[in-house]
């Protein structure tokens, strides 16, 4: 059984595509044999910035010959009808069988196709994947049609077993095929022949390329921190940044360089961002100062003077960006601590939505909703106020218009310089957070209420003007910022109403409202705004392991605009459902459920008047009512004090008893007064259980 071996060799990719690219061309070429009838044994691919490359072991030697059977007219059809079998089968008359068939005899055509050797199949796989390759942009060059990420040089393509390696030419216009490759650009330029996979993989390093980006990225990172450790520092993580520069080299040297003095007081996330954005060099951080001191850089190269000349010039080109950072920085701080009006002012010259005012009119909305909700959230209204006024303040400040990324942190340095209170301070970063879902949620009291405030904002503003998220869509983040909501609410444990009359989302309705445009006053259809966030709730539980009829269960009961007691709720019902007593008990009640609402329809009355003891008539009817009795203040006191667990425990006591009743007692009975009773006392089952959820929405 052949292997196969194919490498597409071009100018540099870049390194943002390179690892789709070779995730595209294992699944094209590896499908496209599948397909044609190959089987394999197993796959992997690889990617430098001059190659992709692939190879498939235990490949099958041939496609396997296909035999196919396929019932034709009868023998007395009309000749034309059997002319017309002939053209889709590819036979003549002669190659025909005839068989007896239930109404006469019939034509049959058996058609084998022969199998085709693997080199054939291959070919034409690799050609088609070549030509329909799914690059986000590629060039056509020369005189010729086919189109690629970058010029495409050369092609490596064989197949190899015991016997040796055979070439397969795909046949790509004026692109040589063969069973070579070339080294590293400077360091290894000549072509070689391999004859295998493994032959390739030593080949290609003793020409100073590592093909596999996984182990340039350890490489990178092991040298990294060991030249940093060397000297008392640390690498700063940055997994992103690694994975980029991985895709930038075939041979990587780690070089570590020094940062001017004049720039080593600049805030680190100014040195790391600057670094990054426009040299793709590392930080180097001294712990015990928190400062980035030097930098590391990766060449492609080893050189005679172990890199001194590339350091010094990237020290060169570096010195001149942090220049101008230290520019933007030195006269930001001046705005800053000149109270930061000139920004203020400035954004009131800034759309934030055309139907939505400038950022400060919504500045002055979160302000605003801030101070309000801070009461709800321990904070203190004045400093919450505050915080959300300068909030923004940084999106008018040099620095941030030259990294938009740096908002919100460059935010926190100016405040501080502004002279505002430390938690004013830590609100202007913390309250874009959470971003996403593994980002921290903010706990300090002022940073959760302007938190809240710029996401309610957001979503009362964009449903006010009907802008809501369609399907995949939803260029304003809305998903998001609910989100956002649910976990500054759950993670802080804060027991907030978002509709109520002081309800969260009612106030910043009512703030978005008091803004006029051309159409009326806005509103945002706070009902509406509730499903939604209700939506992404069931999301964020259903990742935790809640099913999604315990939610809608629990949405079902009163208090779900509370989303601390709606998600308690919802995990104790879990737990229980979790538990034997509580799969049974819901079975239970369903059978009590299904019968008594059965009963109700066929009757056409409601059986809710009470059940009465006196008519109970056997051991097992009598321990219901004694159990539903000692069970309805349990459940009802436990509700009172939110006491979740304690009253799915008080449900579970009635596992038994219903159980007991089912296997004993025939609803049902003959005498009409008995089985009203008994009615009558299916209904304070489903009341009991329903006190706790709405059951009848849970599944099984």
């Amino acid at each position: 059984m052949p292997d196969l071996l194919l490498e597409l060799f071009s100018e540099e990719i870049p390194a943002r595509m390179q690892q789709r690219a070779s995730e595209d061309l294992r699944k094209l070429v590896a499908d496209g044999l599948v397909e044609a009838g190959l089987t394999y044994g197993s796959a992997a691919s690889f990617s430098t910035p001059r190659r992709l490359a692939l190879t498939i072991e235990g490949l099958t030697d041939k496609s396997p010959t296909l035999r196919e059977e396929r019932k034709g007219p009868r023998t007395d059809a009309p000749e034309k009808a059997l002319e017309g079998f002939l053209r889709s089968t590819g036979l003549s008359r002669e190659d025909l069988e005839t068989r007896a068939d239930k109404k006469g005899e019939v034509f049959f055509a058996v058609i084998e196709k022969p199998g085709r050797p693997a080199e054939e199949i291959v070919a034409e796989v690799v050609a088609a994947a070549i030509h329909n390759f799914p690059w986000p942009k590629s060039m056509r060059w020369g005189s010729g049609s086919l189109r690629w990420v970058r010029p495409l040089h050369s092609i490596l393509c064989i197949l190899h077993d015991e016997g040796g390696a055979r070439v397969v030419d795909p046949q790509i216009a004026d692109v040589p095929a063969g069973d070579s490759t070339a080294g590293h650009r400077f360091m290894a330029p000549a072509r070689f022949t391999v004859s295998s996979f493994e032959d390739y993989a030593v080949k290609l390093k003793k020409a100073h390329v590592v093909l596999d980006p996984a182990e340039r990225a350890d490489h990178i990172r092991a040298d990294a921190e060991n030249a940093a450790f060397a000297q008392g520092l640390e690498l700063v993580e940055d997994k992103g940044l690694l994975a980029e520069v991985a895709g930038l080299v075939e041979w990587p040297v780690v070089l570590m360089g020094d940062i001017g003095a004049d720039f080593l007081d600049l805030p680190p996330e100014v040195l790391q961002t600057s670094m990054k954005e426009h040299q793709k060099f590392f930080s180097v951080r001294n712990p015990s100062s928190g400062r980035i001191e030097k930098f590391v850089t990766v060449a492609n190269r080893e050189t005679a003077d172990q890199g001194a000349t590339i350091l010094a010039g990237n020290q060169k080109v570096l010195a001149a960006r942090l220049s101008d950072a230290k520019f933007f920085w030195e006269n930001d701080l001046r705005v800053a601590r000149a109270g930061m009006g000139d920004w203020l002012e400035s954004l009131a010259n800034v759309t934030f939505h055309n139907k939505l005012g400038s950022q400060a009119q919504r500045i002055s909305r979160i302000a605003a909703l801030a101070r309000e909700i801070a009461p709800l959230v321990g904070a203190e209204p004045d400093l919450a106020e505050r915080a959300a006024q300068v909030a923004k303040a940084d999106l008018a400040s040099e620095m941030v218009y030259e990294f938009p990324e740096l908002q919100g942190v460059m935010a926190r340095y100016y405040a501080a310089q502004a002279g505002l209170a430390p938690e004013v301070a830590a609100a202007t970063q913390e309250h874009y957070a959470p971003l996403g879902p593994s980002d921290d949620v903010p706990s300090a009291p002022v940073s959760v209420a302007v938190a809240l405030a710029d996401k309610l904002d957001t979503l009362a503003g964009f449903w006010a003007i009907d802008e809501k998220p369609t399907g995949s869509k939803d260029p304003f983040a809305l998903r998001r910022a609910a989100l956002g909501v649910i976990r500054l609410v759950l993670e802080n444990d804060l027991r907030v109403s978002l509709t109520g009359n002081d309800g969260l989302l009612r106030l910043a309705a009512d703030g978005v409202g008091a803004r006029k445009t051309d159409n009326g006053e806005q509103s945002a259809d706070i009902n509406d705004l509730l499903s939604f966030i209700h939506d992404r709730l069931k999301v964020y539980l259903r990742d935790r392991g809640i099913r999604h009829d315990v939610i809608d269960a629990s949405l079902a009961m009163p208090g779900s605009d509370d989303l601390t007691l709606l998600v308690k709720r919802a995990q104790a019902l879990s737990d229980f459902l979790g538990t034997e007593d509580g799969t049974n008990l819901l079975q239970g009640f369903k059978r009590a459920n299904n019968i008594l609402t059965q009963a109700e329809e066929k009757d056409g009355v409601e059986y809710s008047y009470g059940a009465d003891l006196k008519l109970a008539e056997g051991p097992e009817e009598k321990a219901l009512f004694v159990a539903l009795d000692q069970a309805e203040p349990q459940i009802r006191d436990a509700m009172q004090a939110e006491d979740f667990a304690a009253a799915m425990g008080a449900m579970a006591a009635l596992r038994a008893p219903v159980d007991a009743f089912f296997e004993a007692v025939q609803v049902n009975a003959d005498s009409a007064i008995i089985r009203r009773n008994r009615l009558n006392l299916l209904h304070r089952i489903r009341a009991v259980c329903s006190g706790v959820a709405d059951l009848t929405r849970l599944e099984g």
